[in-house]
Formats: structure tokens, C-alpha cells, sequence
């Protein structure tokens, strides 16, 4: 069977976008959930410092006063990056979170970082069904939220495709180590240029998985558990994922990330196709949008809502300033459904992989039927 996926575009006579957006949500059956005293998650993407492509505060403000309005106790929420950056660690991430406007004069609600100062605050929680991963490696604070909102960005992304919705609660809501898990299948690697031999990755490694040698951090192949736990106590940001993962098996594990975050949880989701940048807003720049801007999309299928907006993106016109520009007369308008602008963007991708892999978990359907407003 298929699932409802709700849609209502950006244009504004009367009606302001944040006006569309309740509308979409009273539409989509926001109130049926039970969020009476319940502990909220809005996951979001805060954006890194630099990037100008990620969501206006705004949008957050009118979901976390709705779920006010039903008796919930929202927060907008993220976890820390696995790369050195302003969002590494929660000092750092709540700075760029609140230069980007989530801060709780502008949304009405607090501002978490899930898994913690170092980003290894986490809980693990089983995948049911997983072929990948045993146990995902889930943020604290929202693993231990009774709803997940899922708000997403919907945008293109160098590993994955696209970043939509999955990717935003199985790689976005991952600590540090399950970031690593995501990323990889095997040891971090040094830094040598970055390492000053402090020691603190030594001091924190319960396997005995480095050594320091010659003043620089050594790891023990051998011993080294690949859990990436030395990550958040680095004060260089000097030990990286190798990032070696193929990007097939790298959204089949998002999948089930996400899987395990849903799992017995009420969740709803929503994603704004806009500013639809060819690469993810962890990036501290963004390139000119591929496509125009499509409009909102709600849902309670995780799988259903991210092939529309796929969908929705595919059907639309390139723009000819943007990295595709080459491809905008071979992709015309009568050849629509032979384009795949993520595929275009990133050939090394395979976006269907980790839809496929969600739906095969369990989580939804492919199949929708896109109720427009």
C-alpha cells in the first residue's frame, strides 16, 4: 500500500510560507500524535558556520509551538560532527547553532546537542533486522526523546545522493562512533601535521589501540577497535575516519541508523525542497542551487516522503549557473523521467540504495500518494 505524502508549494499571495507550513502539518495530521508531556526532538540541521543554504529558524519556531500547543516539550537538536570544524563539539556547535539563529530567543525552545560536549554521550540502541550494524550508536538526548520530528533540509550530498530525511535521522542523530561506524569499516587514521603528541587519544582508549611514538599518536592496527570513542578528545582535531566505506553500504547503514532511532517511537516528518545545493550543509559554503525551489513536504513515512521529494526535484528545470549546467539541454523538459540530478551531481552515489534498504527494514514504502494543498 501506499502512503500519504502531503505538498503545498512556496508561492505567497495572502498566506506567508510559515503560514503554508501549519497549514501543512494541521493537513497532514500533526495533532494525531499523543505529545502531552512528551519529550520532543525536532532534528534539524543548525548549518556550519560559512553555509547560507541551511533552513531559516523560522521554520523550527512553528513546529515547536505547535507541539507546545499539544502539550509536548519540544527542542531542536543535533549531534557533533566526526570532522574537525565549528560543530565538533557542543561548544563550538551551540556558537554556530546560535549565529545561525537557533538559539532560544528565536525558536521559543532550547537548543541541545544530543550526544554531548565531546559527542560521545550516546546510548545503543538494537537494529532490528540490520545487516550492517548491530547496535547504532544514537545521541543521548535523543534517544532518550519520547517523539522524533524529523526537519529536514532536503539537498544534495557528495557520499549519499541526496540528504533528505533518512540521512537526517540515521547519520544526523549518530555519535561520534556511530558516525565512524557509518563512515567506515575499518581504524582511524593520524594526522601527523595536526598531532602534537599530547597523549589524551592514549589516555582515553580503553583497547590500548594507540601509542605514541616520536612525539606523534601511532595506531595499533592490532588492537584498535575502530569505535572511534578517541575522537572527541583530540584538542587538534588530528585522528580522522578514513572514510572508506563505499557509498552504497554508507546509506544502507543510514538506513538503519534511522531504523533504530524510529524504532517505537511516534515520529513525523517534514522537508523543505529549497536552496537545493549540490552538497550538504555540513559543507562551510554552499554552491548555487541545482534546481528551483519545490516546496514543503510532510509525512509520517520516513521512505515515502524522501522518494517524493527525489521525485519532485528530478521533474524540475536545471539551472544553467549551477554545477549542471552542461547537462540543462540533454535533461529537457520532455525527458524528465530520464534525469537523475543527484546521479548527475555525484555519479559515485547511489541515493535508491538506502530507500531500498529502509524499506526492506520496515520503515515505509516507496509508494506514495502525493496529496497536494
Amino acid at each position: 500500500m501506499s502512503s500519504k505524502v502531503y505538498f503545498t508549494d512556496f508561492h505567497c499571495k495572502y498566506d506567508s510560507q510559515l503560514d503554508k507550513l501549519r497549514k501543512l502539518l494541521e493537513k497532514a495530521g500533526f495533532a494525531d500524535m499523543d505529545l502531552k508531556d512528551k519529550f520532543v526532538a525536532v532534528k534539524l540541521h543548525f548549518g556550519e558556520w560559512g553555509n547560507m543554504a541551511f533552513l531559516r529558524q523560522q521554520y523550527s519556531k512553528i513546529v515547536c509551538d505547535y507541539v507546545k500547543e499539544l502539550g509536548g516539550k519540544p527542542f531542536v537538536t543535533d549531534c557533533n560532527t566526526l570532522y574537525p570544524g565549528y560543530r565538533s563539539d557542543a561548544l563550538g556547535h551551540l556558537d554556530a547553532a546560535y549565529m545561525n539563529g537557533y538559539n532560544p530567543l528565536a525558536t521559543g525552545v532550547h537548543t541541545i546537542i544530543a550526544d554531548g560536549l565531546r559527542g560521545n554521550d550516546e546510548q545503543e540502541i538494537p537494529v532490528k533486522g540490520g545487516e550492517y550494524v548491530k547496535n547504532a550508536k544514537i545521541g543521548a538526548a535523543i534517544a532518550e526523546a519520547d517523539v522524533i520530528i524529523s526537519l529536514s533540509h532536503f539537498k544534495g550530498h557528495v557520499a549519499t545522493g541526496f540528504g533528505g530525511c533518512i540521512k537526517n535521522i540515521g547519520m544526523g542523530c549518530g555519535s561520534k562512533r556511530g558516525k565512524m561506524e557509518m563512515h567506515s569499516n575499518g581504524t582511524p587514521a593520524i594526522d601527523e601535521d595536526l598531532c602534537i603528541g599530547c597523549g589524551m587519544c592514549l589516555k582515553n582508549c580503553a583497547n590500548d589501540g594507540v601509542n605514541i611514538v616520536d612525539g606523534k599518536a601511532i595506531i595499533d592496527e592490532d588492537k584498535c577497535l575502530g569505535c572511534g570513542h578517541c575522537f572527541g578528545f583530540c584538542p587538534k582535531g588530528a585522528i580522522n575516519c578514513k572514510w572508506d566505506e563505499a557509498n552504497l553500504i554508507v546509506n544502507r547503514k543510514i538506513a538503519e541508523y534511522a531504523s533504530a532511532v524510529l524504532d517505537g517511537k511516534q515520529a513525523f516528518h517534514i522537508s523543505l525542497v529549497k536552496d537545493v545545493s549540490p552538497s550538504c550543509d555540513c559543507d562551510p559554503c554552499n554552491d548555487v542551487p541545482l534546481v528551483p525551489d519545490v516546496g514543503m513536504f510532510a509525512s509520517y513515512d520516513p521512505i515515502a516522503i524522501d522518494q517524493a521529494c527525489a521525485d519532485a526535484c528530478n521533474e524540475q528545470p536545471i539551472f544553467e549557473n549551477s554545477m549542471l549546467g552542461e547537462h540543462t539541454h540533454d535533461c529537457c523538459e520532455h525527458n524528465h523521467d530520464k534525469k537523475d540530478i543527484f546521479k548527475l551531481a555525484h555519479p559515485e552515489t547511489n541515493w535508491e540504495a538506502g530507500l531500498e534498504h529502509g524499506e526492506k527494514l520496515g520503515m515505509g514504502t516507496r509508494e506514495y500518494e502525493l496529496i497536494t494543498l
